[in-house]
């Protein structure tokens, strides 16, 4: 008699494996340490955004938006500062096999040319807007930018990529969820919009 075995569901990849674990960590009771950790190793190596985190979290205890968002930002300015030091420190080592690791050495190149013209003012823009903020922290240390500036625009950056996430998240709840994982871009192009225009008139006209 032939024996039928019912199929085995393909196993998971281990980005989904990962990205599981990650939504988990939410509904944990060390949640705000997570939070903190997953902010903290975007910056530099970790492949999930904290947002994964950051918007269940913010969903559950609306009450708590800014004291998440606030850890998301300090823990990525720190995560930033190990970001910039492996670009700095150790580029061939470390930095290129993570650029490698994402295929980001064409986006590499075009943000040391960025770097060359803006400066601060690149880093300002790129860490409001959802592109691995990894690959900016390491640019800045490969290029030696000043760690001072680094990290102020570094601090006004993220502040504002996570304060705009919890105050939607807070202000409209779960109706936004949807909305803030997907189209987090449009979210922000308004805000670029208006800081790039602001670039400008500083750059040729003060």
């Amino acid at each position: 008699m032939t024996e039928f075995r019912s199929a085995q569901p393909p196993r998971p990849s281990p980005i989904r494996r990962l990205y599981d674990w990650t939504i988990a960590l939410a509904g944990k009771k060390y949640a705000e340490q997570a939070l903190f950790w997953v902010s903290f190793a975007e910056s530099s190596f970790f492949p999930l955004p904290p947002d994964l985190i950051l918007v269940p979290m913010t969903l559950a205890r609306r009450h708590k938006a800014w004291r998440y968002a606030a850890i998301c930002t300090l823990a990525s300015v720190l995560g930033g500062l190990v970001g910039w030091g492996i670009g700095y420190f150790l580029l061939e080592a470390v930095g290129r096999p993570i650029i490698r690791f994402y295929g980001a050495m064409g986006q590499y190149e075009e943000l040391k040319r960025l770097f060359d013209e803006w400066g601060f003012w690149i880093i300002l823009v790129k860490g409001m807007t959802p592109i691995p903020y990894k690959l900016v922290t390491i640019t800045a240390g490969a290029l030696h930018f000043n760690p001072i500036l680094f990290v102020i625009a570094s601090i006004f950056s993220r502040a504002m990529r996570f304060f705009l996430v919890a105050a939607l998240l807070w202000r409209y709840g779960t109706p936004v969820q949807k909305f803030v994982e997907k189209r987090l871009e449009l979210v922000t192009f308004g805000f670029l919009a208006v800081l790039v225009g602001g670039f400008v008139v500083f750059k040729y006209l003060v």
